[in-house]
């Protein structure tokens, strides 16, 4: 009987491997798919500083770049300055998705919301909400809370675009159906509505992300002080080109950690939905 059962698992198995192989192989193409871009352009930029074509201080060589963020990362400066431009970012997204998707939610189930909020949203949404940065300086000062409520104030507008949308397109009979079934109104928001809008409500969220990483650096570039774009005014204002192009490799890195966070947070809560098996494919 040990022969028959040994017999018995070793076909098995071995029919696993291709699959276990097949598996490895497609999570390895995808890994290097998504870094290999970034480092054909990385080489590019260090073959195009050596060739002379540009001189240093217009287009200096990645490693003096990388060797210029480790030095600042030694004497603690790259700590403080990325840290602060990352907590004010954070921040106002934040504080913009707290009141962007609730707003968002009323608006597609109150009728009077709706009509209040639809034309400043539909007018706010596209226009260069930066301008209103010298209000927001004379209000607010020229410390955090300007610089808070400027990005949020950017990143509010498309949360609450693709919460009403999310929230507006739910299939009727499903709200119907939930309700015949003597569900509250709580429970059809909970259960029904926030599910079926999670992946529109979650992608305002992805374009709103990276749009407060900017907003950040310009309010930081306009208005001084710490943060990673205070650093790189201060670089350019001295001729220091490394410095400069040190602070756009860090905040490059630092949006990419941000975006796959968010990322990997949307697969999670998305586990259930069909584009979860799409990813697959």
């Amino acid at each position: 009987m040990a022969r028959v059962d040994e017999a018995g698992r070793i076909p098995a198995r071995r029919a696993a491997e291709p699959g276990l192989a097949a598996a490895a192989g497609a999570f390895a193409l995808r890994s290097l798919t998504a870094v290999g871009s970034i480092v054909v352009l990385l080489v590019a930029w260090e073959i195009l500083a050596r060739s002379g074509t540009f001189t240093p201080f217009l287009l200096p060589k990645f490693t003096v770049v990388i060797e210029r963020i480790a030095s600042d990362m030694w004497n603690g400066i790259w700590f403080t300055s990325i840290g602060a431009t990352l907590y004010r970012a954070v921040v106002g997204f934040l504080t913009a998705a707290v009141i962007g998707v609730p707003l968002g939610i009323l608006m597609a189930r109150k009728m009077p919301i709706r009509w209040f909020f639809d034309p400043v949203v539909s007018v706010g949404f596209p226009a260069p909400k930066i301008a209103f940065l010298p209000i927001f300086i004379l209000w607010f000062d020229l410390y955090d809370t300007s610089k808070i409520l400027m990005i949020s104030f950017n990143a509010i507008f498309p949360i609450v675009a693709a919460t009403w949308a999310g929230t507006f397109t739910v299939d009727k009979h499903f709200i119907w159906s939930a309700r015949s079934l003597g569900a509250s109104d709580r429970e059809v928001l909970n259960e029904v509505i926030l599910p079926a809008a999670m992946p529109q409500l979650l992608t305002g969220l992805q374009i709103a992300l990276p749009i407060s990483l900017i907003v950040a650096l310009v309010c930081e570039f306009l208005m001084g002080g710490n943060g990673l774009g205070g650093l790189m005014i201060d670089s350019q204002r001295y001729g220091d080109s490394p410095g400069v192009f040190a602070g756009i490799v860090s905040i490059a890195v630092a949006g990419m950690v941000l975006i796959k966070s968010l990322e990997y947070i949307r697969k999670r809560l998305l586990a259930w939905h069909p584009e979860a098996e799409a990813a697959t494919v």
